[in-house]
């Protein structure tokens, strides 16, 4: 009577491992996709032709950094290696999905960086406003069509305040629609500079939004990053409004740290996953990057700043994910959100870095106290890394 009751207690642990086993295969085989998004500071992208309406004057032919065309293509060769290489040592031979990109004289120049050897066999796509800034200098945005597909875009003024004016805002939004209506340039016409580049449009089957800054320089006072911030923060929330369930990356070189009061305060930002409760949250991993790890993106005076940051809203954030592993395993990722932050990273080559001398170890600039240097930007360029299950 025994025998029958053991062998149905066997075949029970056999069919129990069985299904543990194909459970473990099926979790195993799951299919993931990694989306690389990126920024890149060009410091200085101009060409060699006067434009009579920026002062574009030191960047002339004989001018004072003895801008010519020769100098122009390597500049573009050097830039365009950079941008081929990001995301290619994950395993993303198609390189990064998103790139944002500040100091472009204008598109001109962002297409000659397309057309490079480089990077022509890519398939990038330009998204490209002007500025209003005095020197020309303007934001865009590289995409490639099959990871990210573009279908709106807007253009946002950064406003300063007029004395007495609560009246601030680059856009409008009707209470009713949730549209939104960009506003032409109003306001002290004196400190015109860089707006606010927005990219609408599907990654992953998912809407995604993408903002590129650049924000007043250290050259002015912490108030007018903490009004950038403000306005990109309420940016973000009217986008939220217009297009629910909305995912929205803002990234560019802020011209402030992560800790920043532009960043802690104006907008706010989370720095740790578990911190982040809400979709309208703003995710900021490089705190981290910076204070814990010690690494930066631009060196001044011996000390690292990281101003090149990509930050991120609060639907894109696993509150379990670990900011100590430069890359932590994906199958431990909750993906249950869709397209999830991964980690982030601080792209840096051997060939990005002055070799000796006073500032060896820092970014190799393309020019350096009048010198040519044939080098690249005095920013690295930063990355996050984002998932789904497929």
């Amino acid at each position: 009577m025994k025998r029958p009751v053991i062998l149905t207690f066997i075949l029970s642990l056999a069919l129990v491992m069985s299904a543990f086993s194909q459970d473990k295969n099926q979790q195993e085989q799951k299919r993931y996709g990694m989306y690389a998004v990126a920024f890149y500071n060009q410091e200085n992208l101009f060409d060699t032709i006067d434009d009579p309406l920026i002062n574009d004057e030191d960047f002339l032919i004989g001018a004072t950094y003895g801008w010519n065309g020769m100098k122009y293509r390597r500049k573009l060769r050097n830039m365009s290696t950079v941008l081929a290489s990001i995301a290619t040592d994950k395993g993303l031979k198609n390189g990064a999905a998103i790139i944002g990109l500040a100091e472009v004289e204008n598109r001109a120049v962002v297409e000659d960086l397309v057309r490079s050897e480089a990077l022509r066999d890519r398939g990038y796509r330009i998204l490209h406003y002007d500025s209003p800034d005095a020197r020309g200098i303007d934001c865009a945005l590289l995409y490639n069509p099959r990871f990210f597909q573009l279908e709106d875009s807007l253009y946002v003024y950064y406003i300063y305040p007029e004395p007495g004016s609560d009246d601030w805002l680059g856009f409008r939004q009707d209470p009713a629609t949730h549209e939104i209506t960009t506003r032409p340039l109003f306001g002290d016409t004196s400190h015109k500079t860089r707006g606010f580049l927005v990219g609408i449009g599907t990654m992953a089957n998912e809407k995604l939004a993408v903002i590129v800054n650049h924000w007043p320089s250290r050259g002015v006072e912490s108030w007018a990053r903490e009004r950038a911030a403000s306005q990109v923060k309420r940016l973000a929330e009217a986008l939220q409004l217009r297009y629910p369930g909305i995912k929205i990356i803002i990234m560019g070189d802020l011209n402030d740290d992560p800790d920043s009061r532009s960043m802690a305060k104006a907008m706010d930002c989370k720095y740790a996953p578990h911190d982040v409760t809400s979709s309208g949250d703003i995710f900021n991993p490089w705190k981290h990057m910076l204070r814990k790890v010690g690494q930066g993106t631009l060196l001044y005076d011996g000390k690292w700043n990281l101003f090149d940051q990509i930050v991120m809203t609060g639907n894109m954030v696993d509150p379990k994910t670990p900011l100590k592993k430069k890359k932590p395993k994906m199958n431990h990722l909750d993906l249950s959100r869709g397209l999830t932050f991964y980690f982030s990273e601080v792209i840096i080559r051997d060939y990005m870095l002055t070799p000796s001398g006073r500032y060896k170890g820092s970014p190799l600039r393309t020019t350096s106290g009048g010198v040519w240097q044939d080098g690249f930007s005095d920013h690295f360029p930063t990355c996050i890394y984002l998932v789904k299950e497929l």
